[in-house]
């Protein structure tokens, strides 16, 4: 169904809202790259899978890398789940195709590391070696590294969080370890999509607070926060909006008193 046909008017006005209006707003301005990566992470948390079909063309239009849009949705399983993320892996791979992207991306940086294809245990070895080849360090080597990473962030209790129950020891050995190595999004765009993931799909007020703390921490102010949360205003809507700018604020008034 064509919305610019059933619903013209309505859809003009969304879009004069959306496109042009909040974009070009005074002092919530982004660049292209952070904008459409923020807005992808927050319509894959509050799941708005059309509105994703349309914003990950006009995303790929506008230059944003097709690994990058990958790495995004892959990041999203760890915060949504699988169940909830398949549909996004298929919409992408849908429009990719439609615009003569071929799939599987070669990840030309994995391929000379000599990743793909790898089992997880053999990805966990490689990693370890290479790892060791650099610091001389031994077989959990990325994963320490990738946990005094998050501590750094965070708590220092992030180092030992993963021996409090199996669950805990699952997200160290998927989401701190090797099974999607490589990363091709540096730190700093990793928490930023993170934050939306969060405060978009809404109930999370707990983590969104401990990851605004670690945007902060990180470089990525209150202000670019705030700015990420207005761009995405429009998918997701007012309450979410307003919460997340609470939690932006708890987080700040936190900071203050460590």
């Amino acid at each position: 169904m064509n919305l610019y046909e059933t619903d013209a008017e309505f859809m003009e006005r969304f879009e004069r809202f959306a496109f042009t209006e909040i974009v070009n707003e005074n002092g919530m301005k982004l660049d292209d790259e952070t904008r459409y990566m923020s807005i992808l992470a927050s319509l894959i948390g509050c799941q708005g899978v059309d509105a994703y079909k349309v914003i990950v063309a006009k995303a790929l239009d506008s230059g944003l890398s097709p690994m990058v849009i990958k790495e995004i949705v892959y990041q999203s399983v760890d915060y949504l789940g699988m169940g909830r993320v398949w549909p996004f892996l298929v919409a992408t791979n849908v429009v990719m195709e439609a615009k003569g992207i071929e799939l599987p991306l070669l990840d030309s940086t994995r391929a000379k590391q000599g990743r793909l294809g790898m089992t997880k245990q053999e990805r966990l070895e490689k990693s370890a070696s290479d790892e060791a080849e650099t610091t001389g360090a031994g077989e959990d080597a990325a994963e320490e590294k990738k946990l005094a990473e998050q501590a750094g962030i965070f708590e220092e209790h992030m180092k030992e969080v993963w021996k409090d129950s199996h669950i805990n020891k699952w997200l160290k050995e998927n989401y701190f370890g090797n099974d999607y190595p490589g990363s091709r999004l540096p730190l700093a765009k990793r928490e930023l999509v993170t934050f939306c993931f969060l405060f978009s799909q809404g109930g999370c007020d707990m983590q969104v607070v401990a990851h605004a703390k670690g945007n902060m921490k990180i470089g990525n102010d209150k202000e670019l926060l705030m700015r990420v949360i207005s761009q995405s205003l429009p998918y997701i809507g007012y309450p979410r909006c307003l919460n997340a700018v609470n939690c932006v604020n708890e987080a700040e008034r936190q900071m203050k008193q460590e």
